[in-house]
């Protein structure tokens, strides 16, 4: 982002200050009534640390509080209570109500939320075993502030434990089937005994039997006995397995039993409102061993349908093969609405039976979206009209068809000698087809289930005709993206990506009357076939992303590689192309790219609370050109600086190594290397309304593989490259919309490592020559 105007810089400073002298100058009893008082603090103290465990801490039992006080940050400022405290008491005023709507109001102190607190956390203890816990509240008033501070002292005594456990399992099929991998269960021997963890165990139980055929299991059969002697705080435990209700259709039912899956049945012509009581209509034909009932619109091939369903006839019930069978059909773009449901059918040859049936409806099949703008430029007008067509079931596959095209015209005045066009023309087309699964020859329907995969081809043709030039950019793609069931994971593979500009013609002189490197190189001919392969995997759970804080650490690991040209360089080679002068081979005339791309990139965050967090990245790239090529294509370098790097220095503007770009235009296309390596930590803490602050300490630099004489010292080396590591300190203010971010980030340089400059500006900092804004969206890791 281009560098604020310094009266801007200045309103920012004088507003920052403000913001700061209003919260600390505005009595925070300002809205509190006579006679009440505020809940100024409010604090937990474990008076027996040696009883405390993982599970019991200040931290985690201030969520058993009914009431706290106003929110801290910065070390304990309450910004939220200021901002509401700025305005006045007239409620009438719009200005009033807009402060308080942004701010919080006074947490009012009430005694009855104090007893009720000091109940929810003895009761949260007692669940956790420890039974004899003593909760006490102590509550200082200040009369002549209005103020209340509150402290909970909590004396936790020995826990309970759990001395013996036993189970009452009257079937010995179905004690078999629980106790095969009593490791997953929560509840050990001499562990604490806590009544989370005996629910933990319930549902894991549960899950266990309903996935290995025990359809009518719930976790209300499993309950637990606990047997206690007075004085004692050993608890003998049993495990108890409830026997069944009785079953509709299916007399005799006394004892827990497995189920069979008779029949699987397509309904894709569901109408929630003409199919009441599982009467299903319509044409009915069998596919392998599912059945399928449809309307006169077949619109999903039985085939699609079969690799999506889990569920096999003839086998157990599997609640986790109704899980996947949901996920997969779920992929499916043309499905509007999914249902699974399972009937009791009845007892046959010793066996209890359901069948299942899949209720699906489906989305529109196609759109289509016109577009029309006008343009003027400089007296010379022009229009484009634009065509955007979508089939999301092209082949009854949810197979998704994606067309754009457009075209453009303007009228050029002011004819001059030697152009090439009069006017100026642009033609663009591009297609795209997305394909549910891995779309390759002998795949299995085993791999394809295990596999949740996207087939995607596309290719694109733009042909530009203007006064100066004509140009054609065009290129094409197949890849394959996928993940595993129940993964976080998630892969890339570029089979094929191709990219070619070339420029048939224009005026003479044309590319050297462009002054801009980086233009210039968009118009230079060029041509890429590559090949790449990228890696993700974060243990971050699919939460509401205003819970996300309900995971402590969060991790998040991405890595690619990529290589050109070696299938060219081969076929070069077999057939004894000829080379040109630089010793290169070329296609369609030109000089095609080979080389070696590898990148890696680790983020850790970690969450004191809902409110703040710490985050952590570190990023290292190596990319080597070799064979066809001496240097890397343009947009395939490293570049550091910039709202996602080191954000002391504009993008583009740092290194590599000790180079002095000095900014200027010329040398911004040599501000790009072969190697990268960044690292950054980062506070993030939510101030109030949707506002956050950021505070961070940035490093990293690129460098080049070969010493290049444009860009002197910038060569890596290993006894100079700690010296050229780039050191950037800052604060950021970030708008959180939950779904979207809006990031405003100031960068300050600590250590510069270009040649010439004052390389510790951190000691002798100076705003205008070390500060940098950044606006983005999101955060920068």
């Amino acid at each position: 982002m281009k560098r604020m105007t310094s009266g801007i810089k200045w309103f920012m400073i004088l507003a920052s200050i403000l913001m700061i002298e209003v919260a600390i100058s505005c009595s925070s009893t300002k809205h509190v009534p006579d006679g009440q008082f505020l809940l100024d603090d409010v604090t937990i103290q474990i008076l027996d640390k040696e009883n405390e465990t993982e599970d019991i801490s200040s931290a985690e039992l201030v969520n058993y509080l009914r009431q706290t006080e106003n929110h801290k940050v910065l070390g304990g400022l309450k910004l939220q209570l200021a901002l509401y405290n700025i305005s006045g008491k007239d409620s009438t005023k719009w200005f009033n109500r807009w402060v308080q709507r942004l701010g919080t109001p006074p947490v009012i102190y009430d005694s009855t939320l104090t007893e009720a607190s000091v109940n929810q956390l003895t009761r949260a203890l007692s669940n956790k075993g420890y039974m004899n816990n003593q909760v006490t509240s102590l509550v200082d008033r200040n009369v002549k502030k209005k103020k209340v501070r509150v402290k909970y002292e909590i004396k936790l005594n020995q826990p309970y434990y759990v001395r013996n456990i036993s189970y009452n399992i009257p079937d010995d099929t179905l004690s078999t089937l629980i106790l095969s991998d009593t490791t997953l269960f929560p509840i050990r021997q001499n562990s604490t005994f806590d009544h989370n963890k005996l629910d933990a165990e319930r549902v894991i139980i549960t899950e266990h039997l309903r996935n290995n055929g025990y359809f009518a299991f719930n976790k209300e059969y499993v309950t637990f006995t606990a047997d206690t002697a007075a004085g004692s705080r050993a608890v003998d435990l049993t495990l108890n397995i409830a026997p069944p209700r009785p079953l509709k259709r299916l007399e005799g039912y006394t004892a827990h039993r497995p189920f069979y899956v008779r029949n699987v049945t397509f309904v894709t012509n569901y109408d929630p409102v003409t199919m009441q009581n599982n009467e299903y209509h319509g044409d009915t034909a069998m596919y392998q061993n599912i059945r399928v009932i449809h309307g006169p619109d077949d619109f999903l091939r039985h085939s699609v349908l079969d690799e999506c369903c889990y569920i096999e006839p003839g086998q157990l019930y599997d609640a986790s093969d109704v899980d996947k069978t949901y996920q997969a059909l779920g992929r499916l773009g043309i499905v509007k609405f999914i249902d699974i449901n399972s009937q009791l059918v009845g007892e046959m040859d010793d066996k209890i039976w359901i069948d299942t049936y899949i209720l699906l409806t489906r989305e529109k099949k196609q759109s289509v979206a016109f577009s029309l703008e006008g343009t003027n430029s400089e007296g010379d007008l022009g229009f484009g009209v634009g065509v955007d067509y979508y089939h999301h079931n092209l082949f009854r596959g949810s197979e998704v068809l994606n067309a754009k095209f457009k075209v453009s015209y303007e009228s050029i005045s002011g004819k001059i000698d030697g152009l090439i066009n009069d006017n100026y023309s642009e033609y663009a087309t591009e297609v795209g087809i997305t394909f549910p699964k891995f779309k390759a020859p002998f795949l299995k329907k085993s791999f394809k289930q295990r596999i949740q995969a996207s087939t995607e081809f596309h290719t694109n043709f733009n042909y530009q005709a203007r006064p100066e030039y004509t140009r054609i950019i065009a290129g094409a793609g197949w890849k394959y993206v996928w993940r595993e069931q129940q993964s976080m994971t998630r892969h890339t593979f570029n089979l094929l990506d191709l990219n070619y500009v070339y420029l048939p013609h224009s005026k003479s002189h044309f590319l050297d009357s462009i002054t801009n490197p980086l233009l210039r190189y968009s118009y230079e001919d060029h041509f890429i076939m590559r090949m790449g392969y990228n890696f993700y995997h974060t243990n971050k759970r699919e939460l509401n992303p205003l819970h996300a804080y309900q995971q402590e650490n969060i991790y998040t690991v991405r890595a690619s590689a990529e290589t050109a040209g070696n299938l060219l360089y081969a076929i070069s080679k077999m057939t004894n192309q000829k080379h040109d002068a630089d010793d290169a081979y070329k296609v369609f005339g030109i000089r095609y790219s080979q080389y070696l791309k590898l990148e890696g990139d680790y983020a850790f965050t970690h969450y004191f609370n809902s409110r703040s967090s710490l985050a952590v990245h570190a990023g290292l790239g190596v990319a080597v050109p070799y064979g066809n090529s001496t240097v890397l294509p343009f947009e395939k370098r490293f570049y550091s600086g910039g709202a996602n790097s080191v954000r002391g220095w504009s993008v583009r503007s740092l290194g590599p190594g000790s180079f002095n770009g000095r900014n200027t235009q010329n040398n911004f296309i040599y501000q790009c290397g072969d190697i990268r390596f960044d690292a950054s930590i980062e506070y993030r803490a939510k101030l109030f309304w949707v506002l956050e602050l950021g505070a961070f300490i940035d490093v990293g630099n690129i460098w080049t593989i070969r010493d290049y004489p444009t860009q002197p010292g910038g060569v890596f080396k290993f006894d100079k490259f700690f010296e050229q590591i780039a050191m950037a300190y800052g604060l950021g203010l970030r708008m959180d919309f939950t779904y979207f971010l809006l990031r405003l980030d100031m960068g300050m340089k600590a250590h510069n490592p270009a040649s010439g400059q004052e390389h510790w500006p951190l000691f002798n900092p100076r705003f205008k020559r070390d500060a940098e804004f950044h606006f983005s969206v999101g955060y920068p890791f």
